[in-house]
This record gives C-alpha cells, sequence and structure tokens, in this order.
C-alpha cells in the first residue's frame, strides 16, 4: 500500500457501496485544522450528476477501503445527497487548494498546488503542502508528458527529482472566503512570533488587503503592533480603511504622532472625526494640535515622541533614560535637555555622552550650537539643516523656544519621495 499519496491522485476516484453500487465521485476532503499539527480527514465530500450537481458528505469512519474504488460501509440508501451549494467548516479544496500561505520557517507568501498526505489503511493524515512547479503539472495531469519532455532535454534538471514541500506545521493559511481566519495552529503562531517584525512587513507586500489583515490579527498583539508601524503609509491607510473604528484606534495610537497624523490626513473627514472620538484625551490632544500644521512644514511633519531631561540630569541618568525606553516608537538616539517651561537648552546624542563619565552634567555634553527649526519652517530648510549637520532628527521650536516635537531624516525623506513621486507622476500625464 502507498504510504503517500496527493490529494490530486485521489480527487474524482469512485464511490462505491458495500452491494457495490456506485455512488458518486470524490470532490473534496473536510478536516479540524486546529486541533493536530497533521489533521486528520475527517470526512469526504461525495459528488454525482452532470447539470445538477448534488453532493454528500460521509464519515471518515464509514470507509472500508480506498484502492482503484472507495468502498463504504454504507448501503445506496444510507446516502442522502444535497442539491446546490454547501459551505463546510474547512475543505482542502475550497480552503487550501490555489490559496496563499506562509512558508514561516523560508519566510516568504506561496502558493498551494496540491496536498500531501499520509495514509494509514483509510485514514488520512495532512502532512504537506506541495507548493512547487510539480504540484501544479500533477493537478493538471500533465505529469508523465513533462517528465518525458524533461528527460529528454535536461535529464539532470532538479524538476525531476526535487519536491517543494511545507509541512503543514509549518505554514499559516491566510484567509477563507476573505472574510475569517481558517488557520490557528499554535506552531505556526509561535513561528511566526519569531520573524522579525521588518520581514513580516516585507511579506505582507506580496498579500492582497484581504489577506494583509488576515495575517496581522493571527500575530500576537505587541508583534502587530509593530509589524503594523513598519508597512509603508499607504499599506498603514489601506489596512486603517478595512478596520473599525475601534480596532483602528489601537494601532493609531501605538506608532509616533506624525506618522497617525499623516493617516489621519488621508482618511476622509468624517472618518478621522469618528477615529478621534475614541482616541484618549492626551493622545487626541496631541493630534489635534498637529492637524492643525501644514502637512509640509516642520509643525507638520514632526513627531512628538522623544525623549528630554532637566538641565540637572547627570550621563548616568541619559543611559537609563534609554534603556527604559528600548521598544520607544519614536528617536532614542539624540536626548534633549529642557527646563521646567518646555524651553529647549540643548540636545545631546548617544555618540556625545556614551563614553563620558557617567557622573558628568548632561549640559556638557550639548552640542555648542543650537539646531532647530520653527514650526512653519518649510521643507527645504528643514533638510538643508539636517544635511549640513548631519543630524538623525532635529528639533522643532515654537516663537517661545518651547519644544513642540522632532523631525527625523525619515520623515523628510518620505515627503520628498512623494512630491518627487507626484512631479513624476504629473510629467507622464
Amino acid at each position: 500500500m502507498q504510504i503517500f499519496v496527493f490529494l490530486s491522485e485521489i480527487l474524482g476516484k469512485r464511490f462505491v457501496s458495500k452491494d457495490g453500487l456506485y455512488l458518486g465521485k470524490l470532490r473534496d476532503l473536510t478536516v479540524s485544522p486546529n486541533d493536530e499539527v497533521c489533521p486528520k480527514v475527517r470526512g469526504f465530500v461525495l459528488e454525482r450528476g452532470l447539470l445538477r450537481k448534488k453532493i454528500a458528505l460521509v464519515n471518515v469512519n464509514d470507509v472500508l477501503e480506498v484502492n482503484e474504488e472507495i468502498v463504504l460501509n454504507l448501503g445506496h440508501d444510507d446516502i442522502h445527497f444535497q442539491s446546490g451549494k454547501i459551505k463546510f467548516d474547512f475543505t482542502l479544496c475550497q480552503d487550501i487548494l490555489d490559496r496563499q500561505v506562509v512558508d514561516i520557517d523560508n519566510r516568504k507568501v506561496v502558493r498551494v498546488n496540491d496536498i500531501h498526505l499520509l495514509r494509514l489503511d483509510s485514514q488520512f493524515f495532512v502532512a504537506h503542502m506541495d507548493v512547487g512547479l510539480r504540484g501544479l503539472v500533477r493537478r493538471l495531469g500533465w505529469t508523465r508528458g513533462v517528465d518525458h519532455m524533461v528527460r529528454t532535454m535536461a535529464p539532470r534538471a532538479h524538476y525531476l527529482t526535487r519536491e517543494d514541500f511545507i509541512p503543514w506545521k509549518n505554514a499559516q493559511v491566510l484567509t477563507s472566503d476573505r472574510r475569517r481566519n481558517i488557520l490557528r495552529l499554535d506552531i505556526a503562531r509561535k513561528k511566526l512570533s519569531q520573524i522579525p517584525a521588518m520581514e513580516l512587513a516585507e511579506i505582507m507586500e506580496d498579500l492582497d488587503i484581504f489577506e494583509q489583515l488576515s495575517l496581522l490579527r493571527s500575530l500576537e498583539e505587541e508583534l502587530r503592533r509593530r509589524v503594523f508601524a513598519d508597512l509603508a503609509t499607504h499599506e498603514k491607510h489601506d489596512l486603517i480603511e478595512q478596520m473599525d473604528d475601534k480596532e483602528a484606534v489601537g494601532f493609531l495610537e501605538n506608532i509616533p504622532a506624525d506618522e497617525a497624523t499623516d493617516l489621519l490626513l488621508s482618511l476622509p473627514k468624517g472618518r478621522t472625526y469618528q477615529l478621534m472620538k475614541r482616541m484618549e484625551t492626551k493622545t487626541a490632544k496631541k493630534l489635534r494640535k498637529m492637524l492643525g500644521f501644514a502637512k509640509d512644514s516642520a509643525g507638520g511633519l514632526m513627531t512628538t515622541e522623544y525623549l528630554s531631561l532637566r538641565p540637572e540630569a547627570k550621563v548616568k541618568d541619559a543611559i537609563q533614560l534609554i534603556k527604559d525606553h528600548l521598544d520607544y516608537p519614536g528617536n532614542i538616539y539624540h536626548l534633549y535637555v529642557v527646563d521646567g517651561q518646555q524651553r529647549l537648552l540643548g540636545s545631546t546624542s548617544v555618540r556625545q555622552f556614551f563614553n563620558e563619565d557617567p557622573e558628568k552634567s548632561i549640559v556638557e555634553t550639548c552640542y555648542p550650537k543650537r539646531i532647530f527649526v520653527r514650526l512653519d519652517d518649510g521643507m527645504e530648510e528643514i533638510a538643508l539643516l539636517l544635511e549640513k549637520y548631519k543630524f538623525s532628527s532635529i528639533p522643532v521650536l515654537n516663537d517661545d523656544d518651547i519644544l513642540q516635537g522632532v523631525i527625523t531624516t525619515d520623515d523628510v525623506m518620505e515627503e520628498l519621495i512623494a512630491i518627487a513621486w507626484k512631479k513624476y507622476k504629473e510629467k507622464l500625464t
């Protein structure tokens, strides 16, 4: 008996009753994906008829043998067929074949072309997903002809000997009918959590919006937020549009304020108003302030996430502040010294004080000259200062020298690229 078989090899097999009567052909297999590392096939979906097809479900325990035909321990009258489309909880053809999955070990999105089944007597277990070219050729029924052609033209080709399988436990299936997650294996989720957020964000670039949302929701909460923060602005925007207000606010409150501002500006005013109403008072107040500035001004580009110290602080206090904020969404490499009214007294950086005496005053490590921009300064002036002094961020002050926020080089580059792209598209049209 063949231990391993492919789904494509058994689809279409004839079912016969215990008294030898023809019942129909195998259309699909039902499984319970969440309970086992290698899920067991729970049932067989039969189909019969040409124009008016009818479908029936047979429990796997009613199968006597699987050979050239599938013999059931049931009589002809024990099978109850139904007309029309029937939605099963989870089947291999309906929910896995031709779907995109995340290959967790190789960290990429792939398409399922066939399914590798482990066979023990009349029982079947899902072992692997076939994502290779051979799987597709097998599905199409071209294996004999294609293999012959390849052997003739390239007898040592890897195609003839290499199968491209993903173990079921190492895959995360994304969506079924684009409304719900269909695979929540703990093993898969744990492996997903081991992939850096930036790489998961890159994986999501290969998915459509529904699959992106499904993958994002399958992650642990903290990882979910980090992945969302690493997505491009337009991807964040598309995802926010698919979320309800409560879910969207949860993401907006956990990304830098300048990014949240950009997203809110890109949404319809009514949606922005609804989201702002749901936010914490402190966050909403901060964002309302930023929304009042022109998008390409210092006030519009700045983020209010920054780390500051009082002038009496010492180098050891600065180092401890950074250690306490390693997961901080803002820039932690530059620190700002402010007085009790938040007036900027000076700026310093990790490079300036890291090797200094821990008891040294942090003020003594500040740059000799205060470099800053005003709220209404434009893009060009900001970019020139960042380039001239080689800073990764620059403080933004109001007319009373009170620190309002900071602008990073990433903020400026993103806006400059957007402007350049807009001009390029205008030239094309």
